[in-house]
């Protein structure tokens, strides 16, 4: 899997997810070049406020077991659950591509041993920011507002 792919991954669940009616937030986990596994938010698909696009992705992974030794990719900087359950589950790295739309855990994760890195994705950015505008009874919904 290489960077690309990763990066890839992570839109095409964000679009899914925009697609299915839900917030346009995805992520994909991988374990060196290899795919662990993909997620996004699912708030309003399955009626669930804690069903974001970082927690669906570890959910997938099931029982994977090896995170320390995992990396994350997500479209939008993580909320503070997510933030948690990374460092939880001892993530070591995260590519964030959206930090503009929505920030502010990036030092909470670097204060706990978390590299972060943002990699802005202007076609993301754009994306989230009209979609944040047209829907925003999802959004707040979303964020807890």
């Amino acid at each position: 899997m290489t960077d690309a792919d990763f990066i890839d991954g992570a839109v095409a669940q964000a679009m899914r997810g925009a697609e299915e009616g839900g917030v346009p937030v995805g992520a994909t986990l991988r374990h060196g070049d290899r795919l662990v596994s993909e997620g996004r938010n699912r708030r309003q698909q399955e009626g669930t406020i804690i069903l974001h696009g970082e927690t669906d992705c570890l959910r997938q992974a099931g029982l994977y077991g090896a995170w320390s030794e995992t990396e994350m990719c997500t479209t939008l900087s993580p909320c503070m659950m997510c933030a948690g359950t990374l460092v939880q589950f001892r993530v070591p790295r995260l590519v964030i591509l959206d930090d503009v739309n929505f920030g502010g855990n990036e030092q909470f994760l670097r204060e706990r041993g978390v590299e972060v890195e943002v990699r802005r994705h202007d076609r993301m950015i754009s994306f989230f920011s009209e979609w944040k505008a047209a829907h925003p009874e999802i959004w707040n919904g979303d964020i807890g507002v």
